[in-house]
């Protein structure tokens, strides 16, 4: 078997490497603008905190993805190459001043081994005054490790890569591939013409603050989240928004909210600053399409973008669902 996926993101290698462990022997080609360290995937926290805001075609559909993820994570978290994919165990909170629905996440109780209200002496564990909160325990996956560990993984498997801007599917058509695994994330806006994929820009601080053990999240996208190398401090959410250059006034926003929150990051060496636009589409796309070209063939294109805030934690998940339609798509032998 032949095939190819668009995207190296997160969303892309994972979907390369489940690839080559459902289809042995099979021939893949990873194709992508940008690889390692140059990915939305780069600027990501990634950490497992799902919201209702991950919208797949449905709650059930939802719910696996995210259960096969994390499940997927905490296997890597514990097998041999850990220390080295950049996966590890984290526990955090979640504070709010405004609403106790603020700091409930009944999708992220479901999957989670511990989420619990926060008692009242640790709503005191920071600077704010918060009234309601969570505690909980999750996974992270820093990027920063977990990409070039999962491209080597995929290269001594056998995958090709291939640097390139794809501008129209018809690219592919002479590689003559049996499924397309489509997950240029935001690019998918023009490869597909598709209007309902808009970016939502972020940026964060990336800093040297070896004593933040935990994660703290709080209103106002405020976050202070411990990685493998950094503690990512941030965020913003700014809709429909293409400007991948540093802003100073929201990063005077996350300087201010992060250091209420926590003041000793004050402290803290600044080791990076990242912009990143996540690409949000409501529902997330996941599904198969059959394209014909001129010449009457038809490629199989399985879709898999969309996830927003929401592609490290899901990409596992969101790989074995689109496998699973390219296997399905192959049986039927299906045309149009």
């Amino acid at each position: 078997m032949k095939f190819c996926v668009i995207g190296a993101g997160v969303q892309g290698i994972s979907a390369a490497l489940e690839l080559q462990s459902q289809f042995r022997n099979s021939e893949v080609t990873l194709i992508a603008d940008k690889f390692c360290g140059e990915t939305t995937s780069d600027v990501a926290a990634g950490i497992f905190r799902p919201t209702v805001n991950f919208t797949g075609a449905s709650w059930e559909l939802s719910c696996k993805v995210l259960r096969d993820s994390y499940e997927h994570w905490d296997e890597l978290r514990k097998g041999s190459d850990a220390g080295l994919n950049g996966v590890t165990q984290l526990s955090g909170y979640i504070f709010s001043k405004r609403s106790p629905e603020t700091v409930k996440n009944p999708l992220m109780k479901e999957i989670v081994p511990l989420y619990r209200t926060a008692t009242q002496d640790e709503l005191e564990l920071c600077n704010g005054g918060w009234k309601y909160g969570s505690f909980y325990n999750t996974l992270i996956t820093d990027c920063g490790l977990y990409l070039p560990w999962a491209l080597k993984k995929f290269k001594q498997n056998g995958g090709k890569t291939h640097k390139m801007v794809l501008k129209s599917f018809s690219e592919l058509q002479n590689d003559s591939y049996d499924v397309v695994i489509n997950c240029a994330g935001l690019g998918s806006r023009f490869l597909c013409n598709d209007t309902n994929i808009v970016p939502i820009r972020g940026q964060v601080y990336k800093v040297h603050a070896p004593w933040i053990k935990m994660a703290f999240y709080a209103d106002d996208d405020t976050y202070a989240i411990p990685g493998c190398r950094s503690v990512s401090l941030g965020t913003c959410s700014n809709f429909d928004n293409y400007n991948t250059e540093w802003n100073e006034f929201d990063a005077a926003s996350i300087r201010q909210r992060c250091f209420s929150l926590l003041p000793s990051l004050k402290n803290a060496k600044i080791i990076e600053k990242r912009v990143g636009l996540r690409p949000y589409r409501n529902p997330l796309r996941l599904e198969i399409e059959l394209k014909e070209d001129v010449n009457g063939k038809v490629m199989k294109i399985v879709h898999n973008y969309g996830h927003g805030a929401f592609g490290v934690m899901s990409a596992p998940g969101c790989a074995k669902f689109a496998v699973n339609l390219a296997r399905d798509a192959i049986k039927s032998n299906s045309k149009l």
